[in-house]
């Protein structure tokens, strides 16, 4: 039975969002205060982050590897701790290494195998969320939302 790959288009579909936001943004919108001492450009960078960390797992599993077993984190601890290295990026760095890292992260989810989702699922699950779009979503709800104000 082939596995379910509703996310792929999700992810396609935010991937691109960010792509336009970070086409359009000039580098003053980029450094633009959102909440918590946070700018657009180091919440952009955040989301890279994100996607860096699911990048790093499916290069640990290659394309027929034992996904690993997996400990929750607590993602509070782990976003306050990498703040200051979002906030240090220049904007322009920071938006552009964001899009990378989505382009990067959405290409090695969607070449998975059905074998290896099946292998993931039965461990319980990958220590990310395969649909990448839900926490792009997040954000960049957030920034267009502090934009328009």
């Amino acid at each position: 039975m082939a596995e379910d790959r509703t996310y792929v288009a999700e992810n396609d579909t935010e991937r691109e969002r960010l792509r336009s936001l970070v086409t359009r943004l000039s580098d003053k919108e980029l450094s633009r205060p959102m909440p918590a001492g946070w700018t657009v450009a180091a919440v952009l960078a955040h989301i890279g982050f994100w996607d860096a960390r699911a990048i790093y797992f499916l290069d640990k599993w290659g394309p027929n590897g034992e996904p690993s077993t997996y400990e929750p984190e607590d993602t509070d601890a782990v976003n306050d701790s990498a703040k200051p290295l979002c906030l240090a990026l220049p904007p322009r760095d920071a938006a552009q290494l964001a899009l990378r890292l989505a382009e990067e992260a959405d290409r090695k989810v969607k070449a998975l195998s059905d074998a290896m989702l099946a292998k993931i699922r039965a461990k319980g699950g990958p220590p990310f969320n395969l649909s990448r779009a839900i926490h792009r979503k997040e954000h960049l709800d957030d920034i267009d939302g502090a934009l328009r104000t």
